[in-house]
C-alpha cells in the first residue's frame, strides 16, 4: 500500500512537471507565431516552468484520462482549462496584487480572467493530451518506478518546493513595497537584496498590476 501510494505522488508530480515545462515552451511558440518576437515568460523564479500548465496537466491526468470520446475530452478541457485560469488569476490578485493576463477584449470572457477562445484552446490540448500524450506517458510510468528514478525525483522534488516557496515569498514582498512596508526581518530583507523589483519585473514581465 505503502509503495503504490509513493508512486502515484511520483507520477503526479512528473505530471505537474512536465506539464509546466510543456507550458514554457507553448507560451514561446504562441508568442513566436502571433507577435513575431521571442516571448519568455516564466512562473517561477527558477527554471522554465508555469505552473498553470503543471496544475492543469494534473487536472487532465486525474479526470481526461478516465474519458474514451474525444468530444467528452474536448468540452471537459474546455470546463477543467476555463475554471483552473479564473482561480489562478483571482487568487494570484488576492495574495500578491498582479494579475498574468486580462481577456477583457476578448468575446465571452469572464471578468477578464477567462474566455471562450482560450477555452477552446484547453479543449483542443485535451484531445491532444486523451490521444498522444496519455499514450506517451503510459509507455513511461515503469521508468519512473526504478530506483534511480525516484531518488532523482526526491531531489528535484526538494528543487520545486524551494522554486516554489521562494517564488511566492519574493511575489509577495514585492506586492508589500509597493504598499509601503517595510521588511519585518532579515528573511524580508535577504529577499529585497535578492529579489529586487527590477528582477521580478523581468522575470515576470507580462503581470499587470491591479
Amino acid at each position: 500500500m505503502r509503495k503504490k501510494i509513493i508512486n502515484y505522488i511520483n507520477i503526479i508530480f512528473w505530471v505537474f512537471v512536465i506539464g509546466s515545462i510543456f507550458g514554457f515552451f507553448a507560451e514561446m511558440l504562441y508568442g513566436l507565431v502571433y507577435t513575431r518576437t521571442l516571448v519568455i515568460r516564466k512562473g517561477l523564479i527558477y527554471g522554465p516552468f508555469i505552473q498553470i500548465y503543471g496544475i492543469g496537466a494534473v487536472a487532465y491526468y486525474l479526470l481526461i484520462s478516465k474519458v474514451k470520446e474525444p468530444k467528452k475530452a474536448f468540452f471537459l478541457g474546455i470546463a477543467m482549462g476555463s475554471s483552473l485560469e479564473y482561480l489562478c488569476s483571482f487568487f494570484q490578485e488576492i495574495f500578491f496584487g498582479t494579475i498574468s493576463w486580462d481577456y477583457s477584449q476578448f468575446f465571452m470572457n469572464l471578468n477578464g480572467r477567462a474566455c471562450l477562445l482560450y477555452g477552446v484552446y484547453w479543449g483542443i490540448i485535451a484531445v491532444a493530451y486523451l490521444k498522444i500524450i496519455y499514450p506517451a506517458f503510459q509507455k513511461m510510468k515503469p521508468y519512473l518506478s526504478k530506483t534511480g528514478s525516484k531518488v532523482f525525483t526526491v531531489f528535484f522534488m526538494i528543487f520545486m518546493i524551494f522554486d516554489i516557496i521562494v517564488s511566492c515569498m519574493a511575489g509577495n514582498r514585492q506586492q508589500e513595497r509597493r504598499q509601503n512596508i517595510p521588511a519585518k526581518g532579515p528573511i524580508d530583507e535577504f529577499i529585497d537584496r535578492t529579489y529586487p523589483d527590477e528582477l521580478l519585473n523581468k522575470i515576470y514581465d507580462n503581470k499587470i498590476e491591479v
